[in-house]
This record gives structure tokens, sequence and C-alpha cells, in this order.
């Protein structure tokens, strides 16, 4: 009996929870359709900007972007960054697209005013490359740590070539750690210098780095 009575009185609170419920949609009904009305416009808004505002900007920007590539890779420096007159450059591409172009602008453009010598500018490109490519993550922190040590601000310098070697154990790891070394030589502090040629002359004898190493392992240790 008992239990009867307990159904009962869960049966009755669901129908006054869906009495409830049907009572606030009859009394916020115009309230309701407005709200979805301007739900499905806001989406429909989404998707016509992403088809012909967002996707044609990026097929675009895509475009130009080749040229440039094609400037860099052929070491012009100058003239991928800046344009030739006919075809835009790295610069031109991120100022009238911007992210639309893709995160890998911003590397190419840093690393075309690393070239050339503008060491603050590249520095400001650089850091707005993030990705999760780690051999492509790590080349840019390398070129920041290049920034740096042309500014002779070695603190910054070494703590990038250390993000660099950390991120990932590759054949462009020991590049890295030469790097850093240096910057230790330079700073004096030849113990962690020695240590890193050290590290990459036992992990990494085939490298171009590992056939050079020995020579710089030779200077620290015949001024001690």
């Amino acid at each position: 009996m008992a239990k009867n009575n307990q159904k009962e009185a869960q049966q009755e609170q669901v129908a006054t929870t869906v009495s409830g419920v049907e009572e606030f949609f009859k009394k916020n009904q115009k309230w309701i359709e407005w709200a979805l009305l301007a739900l499905l416009v806001i989406i429909l808004g989404i998707f016509a900007i992403n088809r012909w505002v967002i996707a044609p900007a990026k097929a675009e920007a895509q475009g130009q972007l080749f040229h440039a590539e094609q400037l860099f890779r052929a070491g012009d420096f100058e003239t991928a960054l800046n344009g030739d007159g006919n075809a835009l450059g790295f610069t031109d591409i991120i100022g009238n697209y911007g992210k639309r172009a893709g995160k890998a602008v911003y590397l190419y453009a840093g690393i075309c005013q690393l070239r050339l010598g503008n060491n603050e500018e590249a520095l400001a490109l650089l850091k707005k490359y993030s990705v999760k490519d780690k051999i492509l993550q790590a080349r840019a922190y390398s070129a920041i740590g290049d920034a740096y040590s042309n500014l002779k601000d070695y603190t910054n310098a070494l703590a990038y070539y250390k993000k660099a070697a950390a991120l990932e154990d590759n054949e462009y790891r020991p590049a890295y750690l030469l790097k850093a070394a240096l910057v230790c030589e330079e700073t004096g502090d030849n113990a962690t210098a020695l240590k890193l040629y050290k590290e990459i002359e036992t992990k990494y004898p085939q490298t171009v780095e590992g056939y050079d190493v020995q020579k710089y392992i030779s200077r620290i240790e015949n001024q001690q």
C-alpha cells in the first residue's frame, strides 16, 4: 500500500512539473519564438560570413602567400618581406589578412626581418607564431634566440635556445645545443658550455655539429 502511495505521489509530482513547463511555454511563447528566430539568424549569419567572407579571404591570402614563399626559399628576404610591386610581401599580407593568412606568415616574416638585421621587428613577429608542430616551433624558438643574441641579450637568447633544444630530440637539437653553448662561452660560463659541447659529442657524433664540436671542447680545455 505504501509503495502504491509513493508511486502515485511520484506520478503526481511528474504531472505537476510537466504542467508547469507547459504553462511556462504558453506564457512565454512569443518570447521563445523570437529567441529561436534570433538564434537562427545568428547561426545563418555566422555561416554566411564564413562562406562568403572568411573563406574567400583565406583563399586569396594563400594565393598571395605562395609567391612570397617562393622568394623566401630563393633567399630574397627583402622582396619576400616587402613585395615586388606586383605581388604582396609578408608584411602586406599580414596587414591585409592577419591570421587569415595562416600562422606560418609570422614565422616567414620574422625570419626575413632577422636575416635583414631587424632584430626587434623579428622578435615581435616570431613571438606571434605558435604551433603544435614541434620541429617548426623549435625553429621559431631558435630564431628568437638568434634575435636576442644579436641584441646581446644573452640571458633571453640562452633561454630560447634551451627551449628549442628541450622541445623534441631530433636531428636539429644539436644545432640548438651548440648555439646555447656558444652563448654560455660568450658570458664566461665555460663550465656549462663544456657540458653542452660534450653532450653533442656523446649523443650526436654523426651530425655536422658533432664532427666539429671537438674544436670547441679543446678551446675551453686549453684555457683551464
